[in-house]
Protein backbone atom coordinates (compact mmCIF):
# COMPACT_ATOMS: atom_id res chain seq x y z
CA UNK A 1 0.00 0.00 0.00
CA UNK A 2 1.04 3.26 -1.43
CA UNK A 3 1.82 6.73 0.92
CA UNK A 4 0.81 10.00 -0.53
CA UNK A 5 3.80 12.31 0.58
CA UNK A 6 2.63 14.02 3.31
CA UNK A 7 1.58 10.37 4.81
CA UNK A 8 4.84 9.23 4.83
CA UNK A 9 6.64 12.54 6.53
CA UNK A 10 3.69 12.59 8.95
CA UNK A 11 4.88 9.00 9.61
CA UNK A 12 8.58 9.50 9.80
CA UNK A 13 8.34 12.72 11.37
CA UNK A 14 6.99 10.75 14.61
CA UNK A 15 10.71 8.97 14.40
CA UNK A 16 12.18 11.96 14.30
CA UNK A 17 13.08 12.18 11.21
CA UNK A 18 13.24 16.48 9.83
CA UNK A 19 10.87 17.33 6.98
CA UNK A 20 10.16 20.80 5.73
CA UNK A 21 6.98 22.70 7.38
CA UNK A 22 4.41 21.69 5.66
CA UNK A 23 -0.10 21.86 5.12
CA UNK A 24 -2.22 19.76 2.83
CA UNK A 25 -4.78 21.67 1.14
CA UNK A 26 -7.56 20.55 -0.85
CA UNK A 27 -8.85 24.19 -2.40
CA UNK A 28 -6.74 27.12 -3.29
CA UNK A 29 -8.00 28.63 -0.54
CA UNK A 30 -6.72 26.52 1.91
CA UNK A 31 -3.51 26.55 0.04
CA UNK A 32 -3.04 30.13 0.08
CA UNK A 33 -3.95 30.07 4.00
CA UNK A 34 -1.43 27.73 4.47
CA UNK A 35 1.18 29.47 3.29
CA UNK A 36 0.72 32.36 5.08
CA UNK A 37 1.11 30.33 7.77
CA UNK A 38 4.23 28.32 6.68
CA UNK A 39 5.76 32.69 6.03
CA UNK A 40 8.74 31.47 4.17
CA UNK A 41 10.86 33.09 1.98
CA UNK A 42 10.64 29.50 -0.36
CA UNK A 43 7.74 27.86 -0.60
CA UNK A 44 6.53 24.66 -2.75
CA UNK A 45 3.23 23.42 -4.18
CA UNK A 46 3.55 19.91 -4.49
CA UNK A 47 0.77 17.51 -6.28
CA UNK A 48 -0.22 14.52 -4.68
CA UNK A 49 -0.60 11.81 -6.54
CA UNK A 50 0.73 8.20 -5.97
CA UNK A 51 3.71 8.34 -9.02
CA UNK A 52 6.66 9.70 -9.26
CA UNK A 53 8.65 12.26 -11.54
CA UNK A 54 6.03 14.96 -10.38
CA UNK A 55 8.72 17.78 -11.21
CA UNK A 56 9.32 16.91 -14.86
CA UNK A 57 5.10 16.98 -15.32
CA UNK A 58 4.91 20.69 -13.46
CA UNK A 59 3.58 18.86 -10.60
CA UNK A 60 5.82 20.52 -7.99
CA UNK A 61 6.52 24.74 -8.40
CA UNK A 62 8.17 26.77 -5.93
CA UNK A 63 7.11 30.17 -5.26
CA UNK A 64 7.36 33.15 -3.53
CA UNK A 65 4.65 34.27 -2.33
CA UNK A 66 0.77 33.27 -0.73
CA UNK A 67 -1.29 34.65 -3.64
CA UNK A 68 1.11 32.91 -5.89
CA UNK A 69 0.93 29.61 -4.40
CA UNK A 70 -2.99 30.22 -4.87
CA UNK A 71 -2.51 30.37 -8.28
CA UNK A 72 -0.51 27.33 -8.72
CA UNK A 73 -2.79 25.11 -6.44
CA UNK A 74 -5.85 26.75 -8.57
CA UNK A 75 -4.02 24.97 -11.80
CA UNK A 76 -3.37 21.95 -10.24
CA UNK A 77 -6.11 20.95 -8.44
CA UNK A 78 -8.69 18.50 -10.10
CA UNK A 79 -6.39 18.27 -12.88
CA UNK A 80 -5.20 15.08 -14.26
CA UNK A 81 -1.29 14.78 -13.79
CA UNK A 82 0.62 12.68 -16.32
CA UNK A 83 4.24 11.48 -15.25
CA UNK A 84 6.57 8.82 -16.50
CA UNK A 85 5.10 6.76 -13.66
CA UNK A 86 1.09 7.29 -14.12
CA UNK A 87 1.24 6.28 -17.71
CA UNK A 88 -1.12 8.05 -20.37
CA UNK A 89 -4.04 8.18 -18.13
CA UNK A 90 -2.38 9.98 -15.22
CA UNK A 91 -3.97 11.03 -11.91
CA UNK A 92 -6.44 13.72 -10.80
CA UNK A 93 -4.43 15.76 -8.06
CA UNK A 94 -7.21 16.39 -5.37
CA UNK A 95 -4.76 17.57 -2.58
CA UNK A 96 -1.66 19.62 -2.46
CA UNK A 97 0.94 19.86 -0.18
CA UNK A 98 2.28 23.79 0.57
CA UNK A 99 5.65 23.37 1.73
CA UNK A 100 8.62 25.76 2.91
CA UNK A 101 11.80 25.22 0.69
CA UNK A 102 14.89 24.08 2.13
CA UNK A 103 18.66 25.64 1.77
CA UNK A 104 20.51 22.92 -0.13
CA UNK A 105 24.43 22.60 -0.54
CA UNK A 106 24.03 19.02 -1.04
CA UNK A 107 21.03 16.11 -2.10
CA UNK A 108 21.18 12.39 -0.77
CA UNK A 109 19.59 9.79 -2.08
CA UNK A 110 18.36 6.75 0.87
CA UNK A 111 16.42 3.74 0.59
CA UNK A 112 15.27 1.16 3.00
CA UNK A 113 13.68 -2.14 1.17
CA UNK A 114 14.01 -6.11 1.57
CA UNK A 115 16.41 -8.30 -0.45
CA UNK A 116 14.23 -10.73 -1.65
CA UNK A 117 16.82 -13.59 -1.87
CA UNK A 118 18.66 -12.82 1.37
CA UNK A 119 15.33 -11.57 3.79
CA UNK A 120 17.60 -9.19 5.30
CA UNK A 121 16.53 -5.31 4.98
CA UNK A 122 18.80 -3.48 2.67
CA UNK A 123 19.96 -0.12 3.13
CA UNK A 124 20.82 2.00 -0.31
CA UNK A 125 22.72 5.39 -0.49
CA UNK A 126 24.11 7.63 -2.96
CA UNK A 127 25.44 10.71 -3.20
CA UNK A 128 23.83 13.51 -5.26
CA UNK A 129 20.45 12.20 -5.31
CA UNK A 130 16.97 13.82 -6.45
CA UNK A 131 15.32 14.02 -10.14
CA UNK A 132 17.20 11.24 -12.54
CA UNK A 133 18.52 9.49 -9.91
CA UNK A 134 17.68 6.31 -11.16
CA UNK A 135 18.97 7.07 -14.67
CA UNK A 136 22.01 8.44 -13.22
CA UNK A 137 22.79 4.70 -11.70
CA UNK A 138 21.57 2.77 -14.56
CA UNK A 139 24.08 4.92 -16.43
CA UNK A 140 26.94 4.16 -14.00
CA UNK A 141 27.65 7.91 -13.78
CA UNK A 142 26.46 7.56 -9.43
CA UNK A 143 27.91 4.75 -7.20
CA UNK A 144 26.04 3.23 -5.03
CA UNK A 145 26.49 2.29 -1.32
CA UNK A 146 24.65 -0.94 0.49
CA UNK A 147 24.18 -1.78 3.47
CA UNK A 148 22.16 -5.28 4.68
CA UNK A 149 20.69 -5.34 8.06
CA UNK A 150 18.90 -8.21 10.16
CA UNK A 151 15.21 -7.36 11.83
CA UNK A 152 16.71 -5.99 15.31
CA UNK A 153 19.04 -3.30 12.98
CA UNK A 154 22.25 -5.12 13.62
CA UNK A 155 25.33 -4.58 12.07
CA UNK A 156 29.16 -5.08 12.63
CA UNK A 157 30.88 -2.28 14.55
CA UNK A 158 31.83 0.43 12.15
CA UNK A 159 29.41 -0.56 9.79
CA UNK A 160 27.07 2.27 9.55
CA UNK A 161 29.93 5.26 9.58
CA UNK A 162 31.74 3.38 6.69
CA UNK A 163 28.31 3.45 4.78
CA UNK A 164 27.84 7.17 5.76
CA UNK A 165 31.92 8.22 4.70
CA UNK A 166 31.11 6.19 1.57
CA UNK A 167 28.50 9.16 0.50
CA UNK A 168 31.76 11.58 0.84
CA UNK A 169 29.92 13.20 4.23
CA UNK A 170 31.65 15.47 6.60
CA UNK A 171 32.64 14.03 10.09
CA UNK A 172 29.64 15.90 11.88
CA UNK A 173 27.21 15.06 8.97
CA UNK A 174 28.59 11.56 9.08
CA UNK A 175 26.54 11.64 12.62
CA UNK A 176 23.44 12.99 11.92
CA UNK A 177 22.75 10.76 9.07
CA UNK A 178 23.70 7.47 11.01
CA UNK A 179 20.80 8.75 13.60
CA UNK A 180 18.75 9.34 10.55
CA UNK A 181 19.18 5.20 9.05
CA UNK A 182 18.68 4.54 12.89
CA UNK A 183 15.70 5.40 13.34
CA UNK A 184 14.53 5.11 9.72
CA UNK A 185 15.03 1.06 10.48
CA UNK A 186 13.04 1.23 13.47
CA UNK A 187 9.86 2.30 11.74
CA UNK A 188 10.58 0.56 8.73
CA UNK A 189 10.62 -2.70 11.04
CA UNK A 190 7.76 -0.96 13.58
CA UNK A 191 5.50 -0.29 10.47
CA UNK A 192 6.05 -3.72 8.35
CA UNK A 193 7.18 -0.93 5.42
CA UNK A 194 8.20 -3.12 2.09
CA UNK A 195 9.87 0.56 0.84
CA UNK A 196 10.60 3.74 2.55
CA UNK A 197 12.71 6.00 0.22
CA UNK A 198 13.93 9.59 0.83
CA UNK A 199 14.95 11.48 -1.86
CA UNK A 200 16.50 13.87 -1.68
CA UNK A 201 17.87 14.32 1.55
CA UNK A 202 19.04 17.94 1.56
CA UNK A 203 22.20 18.67 3.23
CA UNK A 204 22.47 22.46 4.33
CA UNK A 205 25.66 24.58 4.59
CA UNK A 206 25.82 24.28 8.21
CA UNK A 207 25.28 20.37 7.72
CA UNK A 208 21.98 20.05 8.85
CA UNK A 209 19.73 16.78 6.99
CA UNK A 210 15.99 17.47 5.66
CA UNK A 211 14.10 15.00 4.15
CA UNK A 212 12.88 16.79 0.84
CA UNK A 213 10.58 14.04 -0.41
CA UNK A 214 9.58 11.15 0.79
CA UNK A 215 7.91 7.69 -0.55
CA UNK A 216 6.81 4.97 1.75
CA UNK A 217 5.43 1.52 0.78
CA UNK A 218 3.36 -0.53 3.52
CA UNK A 219 3.38 -4.87 3.23
CA UNK A 220 -0.37 -4.84 2.40
CA UNK A 221 -0.14 -8.52 3.94
CA UNK A 222 0.66 -6.81 7.46
CA UNK A 223 -1.85 -4.16 7.62
CA UNK A 224 -4.00 -6.55 9.99
CA UNK A 225 -1.35 -5.15 12.54
CA UNK A 226 -1.96 -1.90 11.63
CA UNK A 227 -5.40 -0.61 11.35
CA UNK A 228 -4.68 2.96 12.15
CA UNK A 229 -2.48 2.64 8.92
CA UNK A 230 -4.59 0.63 6.67
CA UNK A 231 -6.71 3.59 7.31
CA UNK A 232 -4.40 6.22 5.41
CA UNK A 233 -5.25 4.02 2.20
CA UNK A 234 -6.40 6.53 -0.47
CA UNK A 235 -9.33 4.20 -1.85
CA UNK A 236 -10.09 7.28 -4.93
CA UNK A 237 -6.39 5.92 -6.43
CA UNK A 238 -7.13 2.84 -6.59
CA UNK A 239 -9.09 1.20 -9.78
CA UNK A 240 -12.06 0.68 -8.76
CA UNK A 241 -12.57 -3.44 -10.10
CA UNK A 242 -9.36 -3.81 -7.92
CA UNK A 243 -10.76 -2.34 -4.59
CA UNK A 244 -13.97 -4.31 -4.76
CA UNK A 245 -12.24 -7.68 -4.85
CA UNK A 246 -9.50 -6.83 -2.33
CA UNK A 247 -12.92 -6.67 -0.02
CA UNK A 248 -13.58 -10.26 -1.04
CA UNK A 249 -10.20 -11.29 -0.20
CA UNK A 250 -9.38 -11.62 -3.64
CA UNK A 251 -6.01 -10.07 -5.54
CA UNK A 252 -7.53 -8.73 -9.25
CA UNK A 253 -5.46 -7.07 -11.75
CA UNK A 254 -7.91 -6.31 -14.95
CA UNK A 255 -5.75 -7.26 -18.42
CA UNK A 256 -6.35 -6.48 -22.10
CA UNK A 257 -6.24 -10.05 -22.88
CA UNK A 258 -8.87 -12.71 -23.77
CA UNK A 259 -8.75 -15.64 -21.42
CA UNK A 260 -10.50 -15.23 -18.26
CA UNK A 261 -7.69 -16.32 -15.22
CA UNK A 262 -9.04 -18.60 -12.41
CA UNK A 263 -6.49 -18.71 -9.73
CA UNK A 264 -5.63 -19.52 -5.89
CA UNK A 265 -2.60 -18.57 -5.12
CA UNK A 266 -0.33 -15.59 -6.66
CA UNK A 267 2.70 -17.64 -7.25
CA UNK A 268 0.55 -20.16 -9.24
CA UNK A 269 -1.19 -16.84 -10.56
CA UNK A 270 1.95 -15.68 -11.87
CA UNK A 271 3.52 -18.83 -13.78
CA UNK A 272 -0.41 -19.22 -15.44
CA UNK A 273 -0.10 -15.68 -17.32
CA UNK A 274 3.70 -16.79 -18.06
CA UNK A 275 2.31 -20.21 -19.58
CA UNK A 276 -1.06 -18.26 -21.40
CA UNK A 277 2.33 -16.12 -23.06
CA UNK A 278 4.41 -18.79 -24.49
CA UNK A 279 0.93 -20.77 -25.61
CA UNK A 280 0.57 -17.38 -27.60
CA UNK A 281 -2.78 -16.36 -25.89
CA UNK A 282 -3.37 -13.51 -24.13
CA UNK A 283 -4.41 -13.28 -20.02
CA UNK A 284 -7.64 -11.15 -19.30
CA UNK A 285 -6.43 -10.74 -15.93
CA UNK A 286 -4.79 -11.73 -13.25
CA UNK A 287 -6.54 -13.58 -10.24
CA UNK A 288 -5.16 -14.78 -6.84
CA UNK A 289 -7.81 -16.42 -4.32
CA UNK A 290 -6.45 -15.72 -0.96
CA UNK A 291 -6.96 -18.56 1.30
CA UNK A 292 -9.28 -16.51 3.26
CA UNK A 293 -11.54 -16.27 0.54
CA UNK A 294 -14.72 -17.76 1.39
CA UNK A 295 -17.21 -19.41 -1.70
CA UNK A 296 -19.27 -15.74 -1.79
CA UNK A 297 -15.90 -13.64 -2.24
CA UNK A 298 -14.78 -16.39 -4.90
CA UNK A 299 -17.94 -15.80 -6.85
CA UNK A 300 -17.33 -11.57 -6.22
CA UNK A 301 -14.33 -12.13 -8.13
CA UNK A 302 -15.57 -14.64 -10.63
CA UNK A 303 -18.33 -11.92 -11.27
CA UNK A 304 -15.42 -9.29 -12.08
CA UNK A 305 -14.05 -11.88 -14.89
CA UNK A 306 -17.77 -12.40 -16.22
CA UNK A 307 -17.82 -8.66 -16.22
CA UNK A 308 -15.05 -8.21 -18.45
CA UNK A 309 -16.48 -8.58 -22.18
CA UNK A 310 -13.20 -9.62 -23.79
CA UNK A 311 -13.29 -12.53 -22.11
CA UNK A 312 -13.95 -15.58 -24.14
CA UNK A 313 -12.93 -18.52 -22.42
CA UNK A 314 -12.21 -19.04 -18.32
CA UNK A 315 -8.89 -20.83 -17.44
CA UNK A 316 -9.65 -22.86 -14.10
CA UNK A 317 -6.08 -23.61 -12.70
CA UNK A 318 -6.72 -24.61 -8.62
CA UNK A 319 -4.63 -26.20 -6.43
CA UNK A 320 -6.40 -27.75 -3.88
CA UNK A 321 -4.14 -27.11 0.03
CA UNK A 322 -5.31 -26.84 3.65
CA UNK A 323 -7.09 -23.59 3.61
CA UNK A 324 -8.58 -23.39 0.78
CA UNK A 325 -10.19 -26.49 -0.94
CA UNK A 326 -11.16 -27.82 -4.38
CA UNK A 327 -14.86 -27.67 -3.96
CA UNK A 328 -14.85 -24.27 -2.52
CA UNK A 329 -13.55 -22.30 -5.81
CA UNK A 330 -15.78 -24.74 -7.62
CA UNK A 331 -18.77 -23.53 -5.56
CA UNK A 332 -17.50 -19.55 -6.12
CA UNK A 333 -17.45 -20.31 -9.95
CA UNK A 334 -21.18 -22.05 -9.76
CA UNK A 335 -22.80 -19.36 -7.99
CA UNK A 336 -20.43 -16.35 -10.00
CA UNK A 337 -21.97 -18.03 -13.21
CA UNK A 338 -25.92 -18.50 -11.97
CA UNK A 339 -25.69 -14.87 -10.55
CA UNK A 340 -24.43 -12.70 -14.33
CA UNK A 341 -26.13 -15.16 -16.58
CA UNK A 342 -23.28 -15.62 -18.41
CA UNK A 343 -21.91 -18.62 -19.62
CA UNK A 344 -18.31 -19.03 -21.05
CA UNK A 345 -16.03 -22.33 -22.32
CA UNK A 346 -14.65 -23.41 -19.29
CA UNK A 347 -10.87 -25.35 -19.04
CA UNK A 348 -10.29 -26.92 -16.27
CA UNK A 349 -7.17 -28.08 -14.46
CA UNK A 350 -8.35 -29.38 -10.61
CA UNK A 351 -5.95 -31.18 -8.08
CA UNK A 352 -5.84 -31.27 -4.23
CA UNK A 353 -7.47 -31.39 -1.18
CA UNK A 354 -11.56 -32.12 -1.89
CA UNK A 355 -11.07 -32.40 -5.78
CA UNK A 356 -13.66 -35.11 -6.32
CA UNK A 357 -16.17 -33.59 -4.48
CA UNK A 358 -15.34 -30.39 -6.44
CA UNK A 359 -15.97 -32.49 -9.73
CA UNK A 360 -19.11 -33.60 -7.81
CA UNK A 361 -20.78 -30.22 -7.53
CA UNK A 362 -19.37 -28.94 -11.11
CA UNK A 363 -21.64 -31.70 -12.17
CA UNK A 364 -24.73 -30.11 -10.28
CA UNK A 365 -23.91 -26.65 -11.58
CA UNK A 366 -23.98 -27.99 -15.23
CA UNK A 367 -21.61 -25.81 -16.85
CA UNK A 368 -19.75 -26.29 -20.25
CA UNK A 369 -16.58 -27.91 -18.66
CA UNK A 370 -13.58 -29.08 -20.57
CA UNK A 371 -10.85 -30.65 -17.82
CA UNK A 372 -7.27 -31.29 -18.44
CA UNK A 373 -4.40 -33.50 -16.84
CA UNK A 374 -1.68 -30.97 -16.24
CA UNK A 375 -1.57 -27.20 -16.23
CA UNK A 376 0.31 -27.23 -20.01
CA UNK A 377 -2.53 -29.25 -21.36
CA UNK A 378 -5.09 -27.16 -19.70
CA UNK A 379 -3.25 -23.67 -20.87
CA UNK A 380 -3.19 -24.89 -24.55
CA UNK A 381 -6.80 -25.99 -25.08
CA UNK A 382 -8.13 -22.34 -23.65
CA UNK A 383 -5.61 -20.67 -25.98
CA UNK A 384 -7.49 -22.66 -28.85
CA UNK A 385 -10.86 -21.84 -27.70
CA UNK A 386 -10.23 -18.19 -27.21
CA UNK A 387 -8.66 -18.22 -31.09
CA UNK A 388 -12.09 -20.01 -31.90
CA UNK A 389 -10.25 -23.42 -33.14
CA UNK A 390 -12.31 -26.21 -30.55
Amino acid sequence: MKLHEFQAKRLLSTYAIRCPPGRVAITPEEAEAAAREINATSIFVKAQVLAGARARAGGVRELGDARAVRTAAAELLGQRLVTDQTGPAGQIVRRVLIEAGADCAEELYLAMTVDGASGSIVLIGKAHGGSGVENRVRSEMLATQKLSFDIQGKLQQGDLAMFCRGLGLRSGTVDRLGEIIRNMHRAFVDIDASLIEMNPIAVTADGDLVVLDAKVVLDDNALFRHPELAELRDEEDIDDIELKAQRHQINFMQMDGDIGIIVNGAGLGLATLDMVQDAGGEPANFMDIRTTAKSLDIAQGIALVLDNPSAKVLLVNVYGGGMQPCDTIIEGLGIAVRRKGRVLPIVLRLTGNNEELARLRLANFNLPTTECADMWQAVTRAVAVARGET
